[in-house]
């Protein structure tokens, strides 16, 4: 393979690099390093296809709002007075100021702070001090951005026209979802952290799981490690593993068919512009969730959950999110590029309304698993960007049980391709890549 070096001194040819990539290998280093890439990233990607904001759960009130920050852009998601959950652009309409800078919050209406422009929760604009008498205020709202809710998650898109395709997505992955009551959720604990590395390599590090078996040992508690074989091919030691796991699986089948919920995965994460997955697997020992051996961590089952051993429902979304619903909980996970080498990933811990913290669950015992499986993978995401920044980087070959990484790999240079106008390994007509 003749691969780039990914010499950071000079520019890249963004759409040589889309149209050489090599199938079943990591990308060209420029993809994990460049500045170029980056912007084009946040036009391409986070600026045309659905995203991840938050949960229904983050909005549980009239004028509950999370802000999300794209590059330079900015979103205000938050629940209007008549309970509908809105996307607004955090700049006002009247010189451009954010309007509201911190993450989340509670307001009566959005006051702009630099001349107190005032909106109701659904952007309409109410009050603008020292203006014309006559001016029409319906023409200076605060322009609205597309959002939907998916069985309790919110996703919004930057986009003029968003994917359409996203009603074909909820169709399917609602049902899964819907006995889990995430929309009636309570957000039990949050947590921000900064990853030292491009938003890429750690969705890449959440698509697999082979560096699980010595990176994460809280992790694998819970887990069979039946997926860690490719193609089935399990060595005579695993036999006892592989029979314990048929056996919970039958369970969580019965279990599944007994209170109608679907079962099974669906996978498309690449061939499409809102690329997922869902699968739903047993856990080992109790079967009920990340503490020790399977244990429950909440005593409350979330949701219309029926029974404690119900496994572990776990969702992808493309590009930036990633989810996990148990018996008794649910963690979810947003992933936005900060810079070039830097993501902001974060983790959302939700119970059941009426679970009592102190009673119910305590936070240490529920996050415990996902705060030290965090931090191992922030470990193993910086170690791969310094690598992917050395000059002496290039591309390897994935391994089987690396299908997901390939098939994220394929989304993110199937969606430049779309904009860059190149088929069948050239490029017709560059576009500007750039989205300035």
């Amino acid at each position: 393979m003749n691969f780039s070096s990914g010499n950071p001194a000079s520019a890249p040819d963004i759409a040589e690099m889309v149209a050489r990539r090599a199938v079943g290998y990591s990308l060209e280093a420029p993809f994990y390093t460049s500045q170029e890439v980056y912007d084009l990233d946040l036009d391409v990607i986070f600026g045309r296809h659905w995203l991840f904001a938050c949960t229904e759960a983050e909005l549980s009130e009239p004028g509950d709002y999370v802000t999300l920050d794209i590059g330079r852009q900015s979103i205000i998601i938050v629940r209007d007075d008549d309970e509908n959950v809105r996307a607004l652009r955090n700049v006002c309409r009247h010189r451009g100021s954010r309007i509201l800078d911190d993450p989340c919050g509670s307001v009566g209406n959005l006051v702009c702070p630099y001349h107190q422009w005032t909106y109701r929760t659904d952007g309409s604009l109410i009050h603008a001090e020292g203006q014309d008498p006559a001016l029409d205020r319906k023409q200076f709202g605060l322009k609205p951005v597309s959002v939907r809710t998916v069985a309790g998650l919110v996703m919004v898109c930057l986009a003029d026209e968003p994917p359409a395709d996203i009603d074909e997505v909820a169709a399917v992955i609602e049902p899964y979802l819907a006995p889990y009551r995430l929309q009636d959720a309570k957000v039990a604990h949050q947590i921000d952290l900064i990853e030292e590395g491009n938003w890429k390599l750690v969705v890449e590090n959440n698509r697999e799981c082979q560096h699980c078996d010595a990176g994460h040992p809280e992790l694998l508690t819970a887990y069979f490690p039946v997926g860690l074989y490719a193609g089935g091919d399990y060595p005579p030691r695993m036999r006892a593993v592989l029979e314990r796991y048929q056996a919970a699986e039958a369970r969580l089948h019965s279990a599944c068919a007994a209170t109608g919920m679907p079962i099974g995965t669906h996978r498309e994460l690449d061939g499409r512009p809102t690329g997922y997955q869902i699968t739903h697997l047993p856990l080992d020992g109790a079967g009920a969730s990340f503490g020790e051996a399977g244990a429950q961590v909440s005593r409350k089952l979330i949701g219309e959950i029926p029974a404690p051993e119900f496994g572990d429902m776990s969702l992808h979304m493309q590009p930036n999110s990633w989810f996990h619903m148990l018996s008794d909980h649910a963690v979810v996970f947003r992933a936005v590029p900060v810079a070039p080498d830097k993501t902001l990933v974060r983790t959302t811990w939700l119970v059941h309304a009426d679970a009592v913290e102190g009673v119910d669950y305590d936070v240490d015992s529920l996050t415990a698993v996902w705060r030290a499986t965090n931090d191992q993978d922030r470990a193993f995401v910086d170690l791969v960007q310094r690598g992917a920044s050395d000059p002496g980087y290039e591309p390897g070959p994935y391994a089987g049980v690396e299908g997901d990484v390939e098939a994220f790999d394929n989304w993110y240079i199937e969606r430049l391709r779309e904009h860059l106008g190149i088929k069948d390994g050239h490029h017709d007509q560059l576009t500007q890549v750039s989205g300035q």
